[in-house]
Parts: structure tokens; sequence; C-alpha cells
């Protein structure tokens, strides 16, 4: 039976299908030696952690990487398609999962809950209660969203729920709902209440939320990061943040895990998660049966349906003839 490497443990439900489709083998550690030394006899692999540009020369019977979720980052395209592999990915199942949990954040950063909760814990009731006067509600602020994929366009739902006002930066503006004010990157930093950045990572992205756009944001201002981390000059962001004028809910980071050291860990105006933002039980189970649904498609001598690659079909069919 054909081999299936996932690089982590998945839903209950979708390991007795994936190990009903063939032998199924888990890393035991998400790290990339484990995946070389454990992974490349695999005919599939399921992709949750960065594979490294090695593992593709490697596994030589390796027909396709199919992402558990949406982003592409966690796989070397060029090298994949070079190797003659396909590609993969579930978009949308985690996306309602994600904005949810940016609307969460955004209301806790508003009410500044983590330092009205650590202020009640350490000092009592008078304390935390004189804080609350000056917080700020949802309804009225704008909600400026960077990224206007499945992420951003179920944000923007929930947002206008709350009674936000929305703007949006997308490369394909025209694409925006008539209700969805497209904008310009520094105007959309400027005039946001609460800036969610959900878009892709690539070279393009990369960095694009430099010192000089976050001195643009309001005081009072939020910023939810539930993309990548790199998208955030991260020293720029722990320096804007220092000055308390603006605050932050980050759910990625440059370097994962995020260091016990790092001082983002000092400050109280920041929420940190270690990028949750798209797993709940509910959406385990939605991208997992998607990524089983392509493996199984795949293992069939079938193309995928979410193919990000297509240009590797050719080459694809001369190692794995139909």
């Amino acid at each position: 039976m054909a081999l299936i490497f996932s690089t982590h443990r998945l839903h209950p439900a979708v390991t007795a299908r994936l190990e009903a489709a063939g032998d199924y083998l888990v890393a035991s550690a998400p790290t990339p030696e484990a995946i070389l030394a454990e992974g490349t006899g695999a005919e599939v692999i399921v992709v949750r952690a960065p594979v490294p540009a090695e593992y593709f020369a490697r596994a030589r019977r390796l027909r396709a990487a199919v992402r558990h979720g949406a982003g592409l980052d966690m796989v070397p395209m060029e090298v994949a398609t070079a190797a003659g592999v396909l590609v993969a990915n579930v978009p949308g199942a985690n996306a309602s999962t994600v904005a949810e949990f940016a609307i969460f954040a955004a209301i806790a950063l508003r009410r500044r809950f983590r330092i009205v909760d650590g202020q009640l814990r350490a000092n009592g009731w008078t304390v935390a209660r004189d804080l609350v006067d000056t917080n700020r509600e949802l309804a009225g602020a704008v909600l400026g969203i960077l990224g206007f994929g499945n992420i951003g366009r179920s944000l923007a739902g929930l947002g206008r729920a709350f009674g936000m006002r929305v703007i949006a930066t997308t490369r394909r503006p025209e694409t925006l709902p008539p209700e969805i004010e497209g904008v310009a990157l520094d105007d959309l930093m400027a005039r946001a209440d609460v800036v969610v950045v959900c878009c892709p990572l690539t070279g393009e992205t990369r960095g694009i939320i430099d010192s000089r756009r976050l001195a643009a944001m309001k005081p009072g201002a939020a910023l939810v990061n539930v993309a990548r981390g790199p998208i955030i000059d991260q020293a720029a962001a722990v320096a804007e943040l220092r000055t308390g004028r603006i605050s932050a809910a980050l759910d990625v980071f440059e370097t994962q895990p995020l260091p016990s050291d790092d001082p983002l860990f000092a400050l109280p105006n920041v929420i940190l998660t270690p990028h949750m933002s798209g797993v709940t039980e509910e959406s385990m189970l939605r991208m997992g049966d998607g990524a089983a649904d392509e493996v199984i498609r795949v293992l069939g001598n079938h193309l995928p349906v979410n193919f990000r690659n297509p240009e590797v079909e050719a080459l694809y069919r001369t190692r794995f003839p139909v």
C-alpha cells in the first residue's frame, strides 16, 4: 500500500480515513530533520510544517504534497514543481475560524482585557475598574483588512455585523463587494481603528508593515496579525508598541516557536497566542477532510481539485502515467 506521511497528528476521523487509504505514518516531530529521516518513502505528504527543499530530491516516490490548510509558504513550490510533484491545498476551510479569532482579538484589545484582568488580579477591583471608562467598542470603528481572500471576506462580514465600517487593501480591488472600500495600504494604516493582517506571505508582502506604516497608525489603534509573522517588521513593531501608542494581538511571529526571551513578552499592550487563530476542533476536521479528499484522489491517479502548480502536470504524468 502507498505510504501517506503527515508532519503532524490529524483529527481522529481524518486519521481513520487515511489509515484506510494506505500505510499512514506521522512524523515523530514536525521538524526538517524528522521529515527527512522518516518521510522520504512517502507517495503523499500531508503538510502542516515547513518541508525542506531537500525532501523533494530524496522522496523519489512522492506524488503530491497536500497542504492541511490554505497557505503555501510551507511548501517550496518551485522545488516541488521541478521534481514533478503535485501541490494541493484546502482553501477556505478555516476562514471563518480565523475571522472569528480576529474579532475576538479586536474586542480584547479595544476593551484592554489583558491589562484590566492583570490589574484586577494584582491590585484589586477599584484599580481595575478605574481603567475601563475609556475602553472602546467595535461599533462605529473602522476595520482595515490587508488581504481580501477567504479570510478577509469572512472577516468583513463579521466586522459589518458588529457595526464596523470596513476598508480593505487587496491586489484585486475590482473583486471587493460594493460595501467595502478599496484603499491603498498607507491609507488603510492611517484610517483604521483595527488593522487585521490576513494576506499571504510573499516576496511582495514580507516586511510590508514597517516602521513608517506602524508610525502612521492612529493613537489607540489595534494591530492584529493572523497571517504570517514576517509580514510585519517585528523589531519595528516592538519599538512602536513600547511607546504605548498602539496595541497588538499577534498569533504569528518571525521566529516560531516564539523565543521565551522575546521582548514582546514584556509588553502589557500585546496579546500573544501560539499560531492558533485557525485551529479549533471543527476547523481541524474540515481541513483534515479536505486534505484527505485530495490524498485519496491523487492515490487514485487523479489530479487534485485544488491544484496549485498545474504547470507540473506533464512532468508528473511522465513519472506516474494514467
